[in-house]
């Protein structure tokens, strides 16, 4: 790691090490490299050259309270800070059902192996955030994504990058933002915590919720 440099990387996880993984690293508005990766030790080769101060992942990083597997059935499917977001209106798989099981594991057992290293990483959900930033998820439209990301200042994207590296992009600008006092932590680390931006301006978080809770809920991507 080079502590001179505020370097973050922002990892848009696959649940299996067989699709693939969204990673960008990201210092300031600039990105230094972005691609896609598979196995975890892809993941780390690109995080030991990056060199980052924080990594953000969009993944669970935790389990609800009180579980201590995904195998109990009769546990607590959601954490503090899934309440949060069902609060402002987004909706999401919870995270011990279907394809998020995986993805669950993937991502608590990464954060360990990052945590053994000296390196932070906090989850981030890009959906969430390109809702709050007003710009569109891939989804929607790769192309408005894209000029979204562009609008924002964000210097290296490229018309190549697919909708696994934009969120990996939107991940780590999250993570810069958090750098400069510009993200809050929904919940928090130890029963869960969702680094999420600030809104753009005095009202721009009411204008938000407001909009949110008018449309139908949203799937996490």
């Amino acid at each position: 790691m080079n502590p001179q440099r505020d370097i973050v990387v922002g990892i848009d996880l696959a649940g299996s090490p067989g699709r693939m993984t969204g990673i960008c690293a990201m210092e300031g508005k600039t990105i230094l490299a972005c691609s896609y990766v598979h196995t975890d030790e892809e993941i780390l080769s690109f995080v030991a050259a990056a060199g980052p101060v924080l990594i953000t992942i969009d993944a669970p990083l935790t389990l609800p309270p009180g579980r201590k597997t995904l195998e109990d059935r009769n546990g607590e499917h959601f954490r503090p800070c899934d309440r949060i977001l069902l609060r402002r209106g987004i909706k999401f798989f919870p995270i011990t059902l279907g394809p998020m099981r995986m993805l669950t594991t993937r991502g608590i057992a990464l954060a360990r192996l990052l945590k053994r290293r000296g390196i932070p990483a906090l989850e981030m959900y890009p959906g969430a955030a390109q809702d709050i930033l007003n710009i569109p998820r891939k989804q929607h439209s790769m192309v408005r994504l894209r000029h979204g990301l562009e609008r924002l200042g964000l210097r290296g994207i490229d018309a190549s990058m697919n909708g696994d590296e934009l969120d990996a992009v939107t991940g780590g600008y999250i993570g810069v933002l958090h750098l400069r006092g510009l993200a809050e932590l929904i919940g928090d680390e130890r029963t869960g915590g969702i680094l999420l931006p600030l809104g753009l301006g005095r009202n721009h978080r009411r204008r938000t919720s407001r909009r949110r809770s008018s449309k139908k809920g949203q799937i996490r991507t």
